[in-house]
């Protein structure tokens, strides 16, 4: 009996201290959370010196946070991009980070007080060489290319990928863009809803090209010694965008929101980054980069809209492009 009354006891201590273990709940996208993904590793990390329990939630970021409004259970949100932050902002569901950014190394200015860039890269084309030999040496180029050589993207009303690639267009061709697109069309192999079932595609070799970003063939060198996948480089310049980091205004956890996000900007979260997530960390020196990372090819000319521009062209530069491949 008193054995009984003793591992009663200790149940019920161990319950409790289980209980007072403070918890922060941060909404991600369903690839940070895999098991080749980032969060574990972050995770891990973060739970080794916060005395606290992390737990992700996963789903579409911004549309269920948006549906959820004041009720949602978020503390932090992590994996918007640039181009959706002012739809993000308006919501007025973010609070300030009130983070220290001179230790940011990301290529264009970011005096953002809410939202802190956590990784970064360039919209890019990726090609094969055991297809294509010599990719097309421009966006311009793109509107030429050789009978039979196909391209696949991804969709820009349900891809962030897909959304970037209709910017980086409308950025370079403004009111051309959908004459770009109507010359690309023919090549364009299909349109996926994300970037993965794309990517497949292309790996499986299904199409000489696919939209992806200029840190692609970094996984391919270093996770499968193999070299033949290529980004092609154009002068025009590429893209950038960065994936970022919130806090949520109405957290019960805002001493512990604020530990994260300050843990986003140190090298140990950093550090996981390339390797995990396949993209440049926001917040690391380039000789600080992982073994290889620095040797990438990368582009000479950034695009950059800020996050009012990128919305204003939205539905613009989105509309086009279904214009031109409807015909």
């Amino acid at each position: 009996m008193k054995t009984s009354i003793l591992a009663t006891g200790l149940s019920c201590l161990a319950l409790a201290a289980h209980a007072e273990t403070p918890v922060l709940t941060v909404y991600a996208g369903e690839y940070f959370t895999s098991e080749w993904g980032p969060g574990p590793a972050i995770e891990a990390g973060f739970e080794a010196f916060c005395g606290c329990d992390l737990q992700f939630s996963t789903g579409d970021l911004l549309p269920r946070l948006l549906l959820e409004g004041a009720r949602t259970e978020a503390d932090v949100m992590i994996g918007l991009s640039t181009d959706v932050l002012a739809r993000a902002r308006e919501s007025g569901l973010f609070a300030p980070h009130g983070q220290d950014l001179s230790a940011l190394t990301v290529p264009v200015d970011w005096p953002d007080d809410t939202f802190l860039p956590f990784n970064w890269g360039h919209t890019a084309l990726i090609y094969d060489t055991t297809r294509m030999e010599t990719p097309p040496a421009s966006l311009e180029a793109m509107r030429d290319l050789p009978e039979g050589v196909t391209v696949v993207i991804q969709d820009p009303r349900t891809s962030i990928s897909g959304l970037a690639m209709v910017l980086w267009v409308k950025a370079v061709y403004g009111d051309q863009a959908g004459a770009f697109w109507a010359d690309l069309a023919p090549h364009i192999l299909t349109v996926t809803k994300g970037w993965s079932e794309s990517y497949g595609l292309f790996t499986s070799g299904e199409a000489d090209m696919v939209l992806s970003y200029t840190t692609s063939p970094a996984y391919h060198i270093m996770a499968e010694n193999d070299l033949t996948k290529k980004a092609a480089i154009f002068p025009e310049g590429h893209y950038f965008m960065a994936e970022t980091v919130g806090k949520i205004a109405g957290t019960d956890q805002p001493e512990l929101a604020d530990q994260f996000l300050a843990w986003v900007l140190t090298p140990d979260f950093q550090k996981t980054i390339p390797a995990a997530n396949w993209s440049l960390p926001s917040a690391l020196p380039v000789a600080d980069w992982p073994a290889g990372w620095s040797d990438l090819p990368l582009p000479e000319t950034v695009l950059f809209l800020s996050e009012t521009e990128a919305e204003s062209l939205r539905a613009e530069a989105v509309e086009e492009w279904r214009a031109a491949l409807s015909q």
